[in-house]
C-alpha cells in the first residue's frame, strides 16, 4: 500500500506542476477571463466554440444558468425555456460578478483546459485521502496531511473562482499562485513522510537546513516581485498591443529593477550553499538541481528582457521558479533528518 500511495502522490505532484504550467499559459495569452463565470464556462459544461452560441436567437432552447452576450453585457437564463420571436427581458438576469463581456474562442478554450487540468489533479488527491487510511496505523499524520492536501486543493479552486469574479485582480492572482506553491509543498511533505523511516536528526544537516530555509524565503520574495512585474507587463500588453513586445519593458517600474537585481542575491546565496556543501562533503545531491533551475530561470529572464519575450519564455520562467521552490523545500526536509536511510524522491 505504501508503494501505491507513493506512486499516486508523485502522479499528483506531476499534475500539480502541469496545472501551474497551464495557469502560466493562461496568463501569457491573456486568457484569464476566457470563461467569465465559474465553475461552468458561459453557463456550459463544454464551452462554446463560436459567438453565435452566445447570442439570443429565435426558437432556441436555453437551460437555466446559460449565458448570452447582449448589449456588451452578460445575461443569465433564469430558468429552462425556449425563446419566441421576440427577446423577453423577464427571462434573463444580469450577471453581476463583474462587467467583462467578451468572447474569444482561443481564450475560452485555453482557460477551460486549465480548469480541466485542475479537475484531473483532483482525482489522485481524492485517491490519496482514501489510501491514507491504510497507512494510519503506521503514521496518522499521513492521513491528516492527505486530508489537508484535499482541503488545500478545494481552497485553491475557490481562489480561482475569486480571481475570475474579480476580473483578474492582481492581489488575488498572486494569492492564487502562492497557494499553488503551498499545495506543492504539502504533496512533497507527504512523499517525504511516507518514505521516511524513524531517524535521528543530524546537527550538521540541521544547520544547513536553516540556510535552506533562508534560500526558500529568498525565492518566495523573488517570485512575489515577479508577479508584480508580470502585472506591469499585462498592462503594457493592453495599452500597446500583443505585437509590441519590444516596447513592453521600455519604461519599467521600480519593481522590475528590484526583481532583476534581487536575482544576483539568489545566485550568490545559493552559490555559497553549493560551495559549502561541496567543501564539507555533505550529502545533498539536489543542490545541483537548485543551481540548474536558477540557471534556467536566469536564461528565460534574460530572453524576455533582451529578446522581446520569445514564445513560451513566460510560462517556462514560472515553471523553473516552481521547480526551484520544490527542490529547495525538499532539501529543507532532508536537512532535518539523517540521510542514511531515506529513499530519494
Amino acid at each position: 500500500m505504501q508503494k501505491i500511495f507513493l506512486n499516486v502522490a508523485k502522479s499528483a505532484l506531476i499534475l500539480a506542476y502541469l496545472v501551474i504550467i497551464a495557469g502560466a499559459v493562461v496568463r501569457m495569452t491573456g486568457s484569464g477571463m476566457g470563461c467569465p463565470d465559474w465553475p461552468k464556462c458561459f453557463g456550459y459544461y463544454i464551452p462554446p466554440t463560436e459567438i453565435s452560441q452566445l447570442e439570443w436567437q429565435e426558437d432556441r432552447a436555453f437551460k437555466k444558468g446559460q449565458v448570452i452576450i447582449r448589449e456588451e453585457s452578460l445575461w443569465v437564463a433564469k430558468s429552462d425555456f425556449t425563446t419566441t420571436n421576440q427577446y423577453n427581458p423577464k427571462q434573463w438576469e444580469a450577471y453581476t460578478q463583474h462587467d467583462y463581456a467578451a468572447f474569444n474562442v482561443w481564450h475560452t478554450w485555453i482557460e477551460y483546459i486549465n480548469r480541466l487540468a485542475t479537475v484531473l489533479l483532483g482525482i489522485p488527491v481524492i485517491l490519496l485521502m482514501f489510501l491514507s487510511f491504510w497507512l494510519y496505523r503506521k503514521d496518522p499524520w499521513i492521513t491528516y496531511l492527505s486530508f489537508l492536501t484535499l482541503l488545500a486543493l478545494g481552497f485553491q479552486a475557490w481562489l480561482g473562482k475569486t480571481v475570475v469574479d474579480s476580473n483578474l485582480l492582481p492581489l488575488k492572482i498572486t494569492t492564487h499562485l502562492i497557494m499553488a506553491f503551498v499545495f506543492v509543498a504539502l504533496l512533497l511533505y507527504l512523499i517525504f513522510r511516507v518514505q521516511l523511516k524513524h531517524l535521528e536528526s543530524s546537527p550538521a544537516r540541521k544547520k544547513m537546513g536553516s540556510l535552506f530555509v533562508i534560500s526558500i524565503l529568498l525565492t518566495i520574495i523573488q517570485i512575489i516581485m515577479g508577479t508584480q512585474v508580470r502585472q506591469f507587463i499585462d498592462t503594457q500588453v493592453i495599452q500597446l498591443g500583443e505585437d509590441a513586445a519590444k516596447f513592453w519593458l521600455q519604461d519599467p517600474t521600480i519593481n522590475f529593477y528590484l526583481h532583476r537585481s534581487f536575482s544576483i542575491v539568489i545566485v550568490l546565496f545559493n552559490g555559497f550553499l553549493f560551495y559549502r556543501i561541496s567543501k564539507l562533503a555533505l550529502k545533498f545531491p539536489k543542490i545541483s538541481w537548485v543551481m540548474v533551475f536558477i540557471g534556467l530561470e536566469l536564461a528565460t529572464g534574460i530572453a524576455m528582457n533582451y529578446f522581446d519575450f520569445p514564445f513560451a519564455s513566460q510560462p517556462l520562467h514560472l515553471l523553473w521558479a516552481s521547480l526551484l521552490f520544490g527542490v529547495q523545500f525538499y532539501l529543507v526536509l532532508e536537512a532535518f533528518k539523517s540521510g542514511s536511510s531515506l529513499k530519494t524522491l
